[in-house]
């Protein structure tokens, strides 16, 4: 099992890994809109949905995969009203990779973020 950490992407704000690689199946923990440099959440839900697939994008680089890699996502709106606009942006950062995935509005995310986007990738050997 490997811990996978890069300054590209936040750090964890508890006691967790931003995923975890074992055998050939990364798992992403949840990321936000987070800015990984300044550590604050961008404005909005466009911004923020952008800068979490990216942070999620920056984890896939650090364990030698990209998007292609993803099998299934869960993202969490807390408003089911911005579903069309997350997933207009969704649709961009995939392309045509069309990973399965889950949406579920949740009450509150942690630092009163948006949107929050996980995912797990295998890597093919």
């Amino acid at each position: 099992m490997i811990f996978i950490q890069t300054n590209n992407a936040p750090a964890a704000i508890g006691p967790y890994s931003q995923a975890v690689l074992h055998q050939n199946m990364l798992f992403i923990s949840g990321q936000l809109g987070l800015d990984p440099q300044k550590g604050i959440l961008q404005d909005g839900i466009e911004l923020q949905t952008r800068q979490a697939l990216n942070n999620l994008h920056q984890i896939l680089l650090k364990a030698e995969m990209n998007i292609s890699n993803v099998v299934k996502t869960t993202l969490f709106l807390k408003n089911m009203q911005d579903f069309q606009q997350v997933n207009e942006i969704y649709a961009q950062f995939f392309k045509e990779h069309k990973p399965a995935r889950s949406t579920v509005e949740v009450s509150a995310l942690p630092k009163s973020a948006l949107v929050e986007v996980e995912a797990i990738a295998v890597k093919l050997t």
